[in-house]
């Protein structure tokens, strides 16, 4: 019987995964799972937002926490990660930020450069997250 818990899959025919990512996430044996909504860099309950990206990234990722711990779930149990940026630019910050919030777990994860709904947003992120 295969332990339950989020794996990575990581083929050999592939270049090893850079950074923050595996290239596959195995998910065996969850009990639940949360579909995380796009999160964006909403300050507080009024919508503000911070004009930087690093400070926009860390609300961000701090609303995503709020939402994963109010299912009672951590950055650990996160399976699949999407970040839209709105600009290349910033691909750097954004990885230096992810770092510290993943706390060393690698979900599955994609990145795509795209409009954002909002002109005043520099990201937007969504996830799926498992628990066991």
């Amino acid at each position: 019987m295969t332990e339950a818990g989020i794996t990575a899959v990581n083929p050999s025919v592939l270049p090893p995964p850079t950074s923050t990512f595996t290239h596959g996430a195995l998910v065996t044996g969850a009990r639940r799972t949360l579909y995380v909504s796009g999160q964006v860099p909403w300050s507080d309950t009024e919508g503000n937002v911070p004009a930087d990206f690093p400070t926009q990234a860390r609300v961000t990722y701090a609303n995503l926490l709020a939402v994963l711990a109010e299912a009672g779930m951590t950055v650990h149990n996160l399976a699949k990660l999407t970040v839209y940026l709105s600009d290349r630019a910033y691909r750097a910050p954004h990885g230096e930020v992810l770092e510290e919030v993943l706390q060393g777990h690698r979900p599955a994860f994609t990145s795509i450069i795209t409009d954002i709904y909002s002109e005043a947003w520099l990201l937007e992120v969504d996830a799926i997250a498992v628990s066991f």
